[in-house]
């Protein structure tokens, strides 16, 4: 299983330059927002729809040092995992370029259907 980020490839160099991705989310309301792939587009088309700059990034919650939790902060009604902390380069897998479909919304890349 993972989980994914959405981030900008810019702010994932600038990550692997400084050893550790730390998002904004984390000094602001001290965790990394993230999604399971079945949750991602929620996010992404509510706060993200149009930006082209966007990537994912594929996340082993085993790998991970800073503590991980499912949570529903926004009253959603659906657990999001959050991490609690930087996250280490070491449990991140990979990343897929996420692009919006004409229309500016997003759907699954073809790489994580299943």
């Amino acid at each position: 299983m993972i989980i994914l980020h959405i981030t900008t490839e810019k702010e994932w160099q600038t990550a692997v330059a400084a050893g550790h991705y730390r998002a904004d989310s984390l000094e602001s309301e001290g965790f990394i927002h993230c999604s399971t792939v079945e949750q991602v587009l929620m996010p992404a088309n509510q706060m993200f729809a149009g930006r082209t700059d966007l990537i994912l990034l594929t996340i082993d919650p085993a790998k991970l040092t800073s503590k991980l939790v499912y949570e529903d902060c926004y009253e959603t009604g659906h657990q999001f995992p959050h991490i609690y902390g930087p996250l280490n380069l070491d449990a991140v897998t990979g990343f897929v370029a996420f692009p919006p479909e004409a229309d500016g919304r997003f759907s699954l890349p073809p790489s994580l259907r299943s």
